[in-house]
């Protein structure tokens, strides 16, 4: 008899398990998904960034001040 007892009260203190692993899975998946949107913005907002500031001028070759121009 007694372990019967024992088995429902064991089964009674095991369910908050469930609950709280369903919790933090809730919470690693908004996690996640919050980062994974806030780095897919900031991607966009770089390239919006670069295209609009237009072409730069690069160099072809690197040059040193003051170094005599090769011919």
């Amino acid at each position: 008899m007694d372990r019967v007892n024992n088995s429902k009260q064991r089964e009674k203190n095991m369910n908050w398990v469930p609950v709280v692993l369903g919790l933090f899975k809730l919470g690693v998946i908004g996690t996640t998904i919050f980062f994974a949107i806030k780095s897919h913005r900031d991607g966009e907002k770089e390239q919006k960034q670069k295209a609009s500031a237009g072409p730069q001028y690069v160099p072809s070759e690197p040059t040193a001040v003051g170094a005599p121009k090769p011919e």
